[in-house]
């Protein structure tokens, strides 16, 4: 592995999950948890932020499909304040109601289902995750860069974020190549580590130097 891969992985080499204190695994509870952080990283707020608002909003309950639609409107409107996500705290709160109750009727309230609804096509899989209300382009990429943990089939996914964070680390930045820079068991948390170089300079040049 070359050395600015081993060291980017050392200091910027864990997912967004883990920071949201879920276990990533291929089951419903962690999965709707990761869309539910997906919608919040969607909004113009920073990753600390949402990721705070997360770790709130799963421990009001609302961890799960039928969690998050029995917290009203109002304590999901708490639990984002509480994670000092504020500015779309109201908005927030209704998409979040929305996205549960449409992961209950079109997946049954587990998204193990989504990938055979999407014939494990990650474009399709993509674009029926923007399905969902709150989750972009953007959400779709980042739900799909840390799912490729717990589902081969997604891997390499090495969205133009990640990309961003090769070219600025030196790194190949076609997909392909940069994917062999590290095992597929790793590639979730080398796409996490990517993102925060591409958003991160000082993180960068600590990498490089």
């Amino acid at each position: 592995m070359d050395a600015i891969v081993k060291k980017l992985m050392r200091e910027a080499g864990r997912t967004y999950a883990e920071e949201a204190g879920i276990t990533l695994k291929d089951q419903p509870g962690a999965l709707f948890k990761l869309l539910v952080l997906a919608n919040l990283m969607s909004a113009r707020i920073s990753a600390d932020i949402a990721l705070s608002a997360a770790r709130e909003l799963f421990q009001a309950g609302g961890g799960t499909p039928r969690g998050m639609a029995r917290l009203s409107w109002q304590e999901r409107v708490d639990a984002l304040g509480r994670g000092h996500y504020v500015r779309y705290d109201e908005s927030t709160a209704t998409r979040l109601g929305e996205m549960a109750e449409a992961v209950q009727d079109r997946y049954g309230g587990d998204l193990r289902r989504l990938p055979i609804a999407a014939g494990r096509d990650p474009g399709r899989a993509a674009a029926l995750l923007q399905e969902f209300k709150g989750i972009g382009p953007t959400g779709a990429d980042i739900f799909c860069r840390e799912a490729q943990s717990v589902w081969p089939w997604l891997r390499p996914y090495l969205d133009a974020q990640t990309r961003k964070g090769a070219d600025r680390l030196g790194l190949p930045t076609d997909p392909e190549r940069l994917a062999g820079q590290v095992p597929d068991k790793d590639l979730g948390r080398f796409a996490a580590a990517l993102v925060r170089a591409a958003r991160d300079k000082k993180l960068a040049g600590s990498v490089t130097s």
